[in-house]
């Protein structure tokens, strides 16, 4: 198949399952009766790989707009946790609040709509290392 035709309906549907269907690989495969030597043939063309692979991002895409959709809510239930009566609980808040910082470092370097200020956090505050150890501190002569 040559760079420049679009995609055969057989091939669009086999990528639509693929993705919004609940079958796997196989079953997909099975039920469009596609042999296992076509689809990886299809896999080494340049268009249906660059429509599988879009596919994927749009994928991931979709995840991260739910994770970020939530993380707000996130926060919330972690910061209330901080102040649980087990140590144990209110501890593994604080990391996860720790840790939720340097996630939000990496998501923010590696945007996938380009923004104007890459370096922004969606309006979570900085965290030192020191800070986030006075916060622990503080946590542990309460309990």
């Amino acid at each position: 198949m040559s760079k420049a035709k679009k995609l055969s309906k057989k091939q669009q549907a086999v990528i639509e399952d693929l993705f919004a269907s609940e079958l796997d690989e196989q079953a997909v495969l099975s039920k469009h009766k596609v042999s296992r030597n076509l689809y990886n043939r299809w896999l080494a063309d340049q268009r249906f790989a660059e429509q599988f692979n879009e596919h994927i991002a749009r994928s991931y895409r979709q995840s991260q707009l739910i994770i970020a959709r939530y993380a707000p809510l996130a926060a919330a239930k972690l910061v209330q946790l901080t102040e649980s009566d087990s140590q144990e609980t209110a501890r593994k808040a604080c990391l996860d609040i720790i840790s939720m910082g340097s996630i939000g470092d990496r998501l923010a370097g590696t945007p996938l709509v380009p923004v104007e200020d890459s370096g922004s956090r969606g309006g979570l505050p900085d965290l030192s290392a020191e800070a986030a150890s006075r916060l622990l501190t503080a946590l542990a002569d309460d309990g």
